[in-house]
């Protein structure tokens, strides 16, 4: 399944050079997983026996609701709270023996698994594994990374610190650099105009003709920025 559904050319993603590259990644992999979780999975035995005990976060259930295919959901859903009311509350009823699913006076809350989310973290760590080889050894790759329009913040991190762990150390520092070159060029652009925003509420900037430059949609751009998902509405 993984193979198949979770494969990529990294070199395809990076030529358009357009906005963050691993967002772009990373969107494509969730849609292929959201796509293939309310197609050919649902009658897949293993892949439903994953989904009823790991379910799936609100962000992906957001996602699913948004195929039209609610028959498919509902299945699945089904089949989850089944899973929860046969076994996660019965172990839950075991309180203060050394069986229970929740152990007495435990500090540490439980952690919220989503089948998905699991599923693009291990696709996006190969990737990133791709694209640290690629750099080490492609020069027309590392020329491409190095003309990206930008990495959002979370990105950012998140390739640093695997470069960090994986790289050479003669390419590491390039690298480093390079890549906070990338978000920096992003940063600077939307903490100006997230600036320029809040002084345009001064009374002495406002009027008919005041000038918002590229302003009005700068708490929206922050937001993406620093999370990697944009601005959702209720």
């Amino acid at each position: 399944m993984k193979d198949s559904i979770y494969t990529i050319p990294i070199s395809e993603v990076f030529e358009p050079k357009c906005g963050c590259p691993i967002c772009m990644i990373r969107d494509t992999l969730e849609q292929r997983s959201v796509e293939y979780i309310m197609g050919a999975a649902m009658m897949e035995p293993d892949v439903r026996i994953e989904t009823n005990q790991k379910g799936f976060c609100k962000h992906h259930f957001d996602q699913m609701m948004k195929r039209n295919n609610r028959l498919s959901l509902a299945l699945m859903l089904e089949s989850h709270l089944k899973e929860i009311q046969e076994h996660t509350l019965q172990k839950s009823a075991c309180v203060g023996n050394s069986g229970g699913f929740f152990k007495k006076r435990e500090v540490e809350k439980p952690k919220k698994t989503c089948f998905i989310c699991e599923q693009i973290d291990w696709a996006l760590e190969r990737m990133f594994d791709t694209v640290i080889k690629m750099y080490m050894q492609n020069g027309e790759f590392r020329a491409l990374y190095q003309q990206q329009e930008k990495l959002c913040f979370v990105h950012f991190q998140e390739l640093v610190c695997y470069a960090n762990a994986k790289m050479d150390k003669k390419t590491l520092p390039e690298f480093i650099q390079v890549s906070t070159d990338l978000c920096r060029k992003s940063l600077d652009e939307i903490a100006h105009d997230v600036s320029h925003y809040c002084k345009m509420f001064d009374y002495r900037n406002s009027g008919a003709d005041a000038d918002w430059g590229n302003a009005r949609d700068s708490i929206e751009r922050a937001i993406y920025f620093l999370t990697s998902r944009p601005y959702e509405s209720n």
